[in-house]
C-alpha cells in the first residue's frame, strides 16, 4: 500500500509531532524577555524576541513537516 492509499488509515503519531510544543511553550516564558535591556538597533529585547519566536515557529513547523512527509 501507498501512503496516500485510501484503504490505510491515516496516522499522525509520529515522535516529530512533539516538537510542536516549542513554539507554543517558548513565548509562554515570560521571563527570558522581561527586560527593557538589551537593546538591538534601538528596539528593546521584548521586540527583537518576538521576531526569534516566529523564526523559530516557522523553523520547527517546516522540520516537522518534513520529516513527517
Amino acid at each position: 500500500m501507498t501512503i496516500g492509499d485510501p484503504g490505510q488509515p491515516r496516522t499522525d503519531r509520529s515522535p516529530w509531532n512533539w516538537l510542536l510544543i516549542v513554539p507554543i511553550v517558548l513565548p509562554l516564558l515570560t521571563f527570558l524577555y522581561n527586560f527593557d535591556e538589551p537593546r538591538l538597533f534601538g528596539f528593546p529585547l521584548f521586540y527583537w524576541l518576538q521576531i526569534a519566536f516566529i523564526i523559530v515557529g516557522v523553523g520547527t513547523t517546516t522540520l516537522v513537516y518534513r520529516m513527517t512527509k
